[in-house]
């Protein structure tokens, strides 16, 4: 962690390879919460591209060094809005490999192709607002109290739909 906060305040001095360093330690969360989200590929390089400029643009303006990560998190976020917006009826692309384990997570099991598929199509069933409490929380590590904060909602309302979009999508898979 203090390393993390010694980086966040190399690059809000300009220092690139500080910034490069944090953008790789998040680039995968961010892509993942982008791909789900916006459920295109192309789109969620995009925002993350953008993101990423953005975030190296105006990180002097960051107050908190610890806040770095939610800080990306919620310029990703406005992106992924901002261009679901633009978009509402186009084909869900589900040929991406998204869920293979981290090395430093063993408890994240390798499944099929499969398999992926079908989670991923479940969960692009459920509603936008369940999907993006649950990839705020999963992808983005937010809390139910920042999620709540964020999307404007009481902190219970947050914790039970994603209670119960998860018991959807368990109750669907098998």
């Amino acid at each position: 962690m203090e390393k993390e906060l010694d980086l966040v305040r190399q690059a809000k001095t300009g220092d690139v390879s500080a910034f490069a360093k944090l953008y790789e330690q998040v680039y995968e969360d961010m892509y993942r919460y982008a791909f789900y989200m916006l459920q295109h590929t192309q789109d969620a390089q995009d925002a993350v591209s953008d993101t990423v400029a953005d975030a190296f643009t105006s990180i002097r303006k960051l107050r908190g060094e610890e806040a770095f990560r939610g800080w990306i998190f919620a310029i990703l976020a406005n992106k992924c809005r901002r261009k679901r917006k633009e978009y509402v009826n186009r084909p869900i692309e589900l040929s991406e490999q998204l869920w293979e384990p981290k090395e430093n997570n063993p408890t994240v099991q390798k499944s099929s192709e499969a398999e992926h598929a079908v989670i991923r199509q479940l969960f692009f069933s459920l509603p936008e607002e369940d999907r993006e409490i649950i990839a705020l929380h999963l992808f983005a590590g937010y809390t139910s109290k920042e999620i709540a904060k964020k999307l404007h909602m009481n902190e219970n309302t947050v914790r039970s739909k994603e209670s119960r979009a998860l018991k959807k999508l368990v109750e669907q898979y098998w």
